[in-house]
């Protein structure tokens, strides 16, 4: 029997075609979750993981109470991770600068090799971690504090060049166009026209990356770069647990106080 011409058609939300693919969809998609988990867990000793929770409350009970009379010792390691924040954030942004400035399509000298030049240095320094950096800078010019610098600075590069160029392109082209227009040249456009509009947004993101890089010179010192991982790392080795509680809990305020001073400065600046 035939519809009648009144009747509308059923509405559905889906084809049979689009359900069908939906299906294969989702089905594709757990099929790659169970292959993943296998290729995961296929060297993992289970018996280690379900004696996790017994060695994590052994180690828990080794780092309780903590040894405060190790705290002076941390003092000068302190220090050296404040300075290698610091420095290599001063070092990052000093030459991110010139790579944001060559990297944005209204300053870029040439849209065809210096702005692909630029954004590969951009995404080279962000593709790599500080503290890949930091070994292959102690391999090459031996540990200390100088490795640390250089490898917060590396990474603070692609961080600062990134946000920034996006900054430049991101400003008011009539008032470019305004100072264009009474015969500035270049050199007095970005300078009148550009940097001006700019500012906030460079120290803003000067004291952003700042504040992350006292976290990341923490760890630093794991591979030899200086700063209180040196001294985590020294009492790591002999399982003094008591004393990285200390260490842990002083990462811990120096982290809390350099997030509340840098969201003061940040709200002065910006």
């Amino acid at each position: 029997m035939s519809t009648p011409a009144h009747i509308s058609p059923v509405w559905m939300r889906r084809t049979s075609r689009q359900s069908l693919l939906l299906w294969l969809g989702w089905l594709a998609l757990v099929a790659l979750f169970v292959w993943c988990w296998q290729v995961m867990t296929q060297s993992t000793i289970w018996a280690f993981v379900l004696d996790a929770p017994d060695q994590a409350a052994d180690i828990g009970s080794r780092m309780l109470p903590p040894e405060w009379g190790y705290l002076p010792e941390l003092i000068l390691p302190l220090w050296d991770t404040l300075n290698i924040a610091t420095l290599g954030t001063v070092g990052g942004v000093i030459m991110a600068v010139p790579v944001a400035f060559l990297a944005a399509r209204n300053t870029t000298p040439s849209a065809t090799f210096l702005r692909p030049v630029a954004l590969f240095i951009i995404v080279a320094s962000r593709s790599i971690n500080a503290l890949i950096w930091a070994l292959l800078l102690v391999a090459i010019i031996g540990p200390g504090l100088l490795a640390g610098i250089i490898a917060i600075a590396l990474r603070s590069i692609g961080f600062v060049g990134k946000l920034l160029y996006e900054a430049i392109e991101e400003t008011d082209a009539r008032q470019i166009e305004a100072i264009t227009t009474t015969g500035a040249g270049p050199a007095q456009v970005l300078t009148y026209g550009i940097v001006p509009q700019i500012m906030p947004s460079f120290w803003g993101i000067s004291v952003f990356r700042w504040d992350i890089n006292i976290r990341e010179s923490t760890i630093l010192g794991l591979v030899g770069a200086g700063g209180l991982g040196l001294k985590m790392n020294a009492s790591l080795a002999v399982l003094a647990w008591d004393q990285i509680t200390v260490i842990l809990l002083l990462i811990l305020g120096t982290v809390v106080l350099s997030e509340a001073l840098s969201a003061k400065l940040r709200k002065a600046i910006i």
